[in-house]
């Protein structure tokens, strides 16, 4: 038997919130409320799947077109494991871009950090390193080092 669950109630029950499930209907990955006298939104137990299964996608960083596409395996009966699986390396090595990524920020960070600790051992100096890094203009060079 299919629930008449307010937006509310199916934000609590999903783990979303009512702005998404608006955004989500606007944007067609979730279909349109029925509405209650009064206006109100009543959505049922496939709502509610459907919901749960996209904010899961949402969690593991898939981007609404790769949701849609997701959703779209999942309801349409086709559940082609190799197109869900090239969908998940896709997100995957995205992810793996941006680990190095922040890698290297906290890499730079670090040296920031340990360049002012050492500076400021006998307390602070005249003259901050990490203003000064931050704002040293590097010349462009072959190799990346300053001159």
């Amino acid at each position: 038997m299919d629930r008449a669950l307010s937006i509310g109630a199916l934000a609590k029950r999903s783990g979303t919130n009512p702005p998404t499930i608006r955004y989500y209907e606007e944007i067609g990955l979730v279909r349109r409320a029925e509405r209650r006298d009064g206006g109100h939104r009543t959505y049922g137990d496939a709502d509610l799947k459907r919901l749960t299964f996209i904010r899961r996608c949402r969690e593991l960083g898939f981007p609404i077109d790769q949701v849609r596409s997701l959703v779209d395996l999942l309801e349409n009966g086709d559940r082609s494991c190799v197109d869900a699986r090239d969908l998940a390396r896709r997100n995957l090595e995205d992810v793996q871009t941006k680990l190095s990524e922040l890698k290297a920020l906290e890499a730079d960070l670090t040296k920031l950090v340990t360049d002012c600790d050492a500076a400021c051992v006998g307390g602070p100096g005249p003259d901050c390193v990490i203003l000064e890094d931050l704002s040293y203009v590097r010349s462009s060079s072959c190799c990346g080092t300053r001159s």
